[in-house]
């Protein structure tokens, strides 16, 4: 199992919308709240794969690329090596999942 730490996570303000996520998609996910950001950091190579809603990702620039936003859908993926960064957030006011595991 790979592991990410949670850096920081901050909330906006939002009108109120109910939770559109299902229990049963959840399970075994993590959930972004509508108006939530979060940033993660790798501790080993990982794979983050979309499970529910769509989410905006940006990459943190290395040596390798230059700072990179990304929309991932529902079952797409982004590998995430070894102490990259990443700030992900919903893209729209509904809220997503998503799994973090090993690559």
């Amino acid at each position: 199992m790979s592991t990410a730490v949670c850096v920081s996570s901050s909330s906006v303000s939002l009108p109120a919308r109910p939770a559109t996520v299902p229990a049963a998609t959840r399970r075994g996910a993590w959930q972004i709240s509508a108006g939530q950001a979060i940033s993660l950091k790798a501790s080993s190579d990982s794979i983050m794969r979309v499970k529910q809603g769509r989410v905006w990702v940006t990459l943190d620039a290395n040596r390798a690329h230059a700072s990179e936003d990304l929309v991932l859908a529902p079952g797409e993926s982004l590998r995430v090596g070894a102490g990259e960064r990443l700030v992900m957030e919903p893209w729209d006011g509904y809220g997503a999942s998503y799994t973090w595991d090993a690559a």
